[in-house]
């Protein structure tokens, strides 16, 4: 398993995807949800149990590590996944 490896799922209203990073389950949601506000994003709601974004695409970041990515396209949710793995989870 690669460091940059996950999962990406559509979800049942075909308007989402959700990314789940392998071999994490626990993330902080303050340092990430920084690194994502960082990369352009605006944070709208701020819980412990989740953080939500606007952007390119809408995102919802859990403390899981999950990434929920509100759009129809594929490209974009596919490079938001990248920066999610690559910059923001495992930075």
């Amino acid at each position: 398993m690669s460091d940059d490896s996950f999962v990406m799922e559509m979800c049942g209203n075909k308007s989402a995807w959700q990314i789940e990073v392998d071999g994490i389950e626990k993330i902080d949601l303050e340092s990430v949800g920084a690194k994502i506000e960082a990369a352009g994003y605006t944070v709208g709601i701020r819980t412990r149990l989740a953080w939500t974004f606007t952007g390119p695409a809408d995102l919802t970041l859990y403390p899981s590590g999950k990434l929920l990515v509100k759009t129809e396209d594929k490209d974009l949710a596919a490079k938001i996944a990248q920066d999610h793995v690559q910059n923001w989870v495992r930075a």
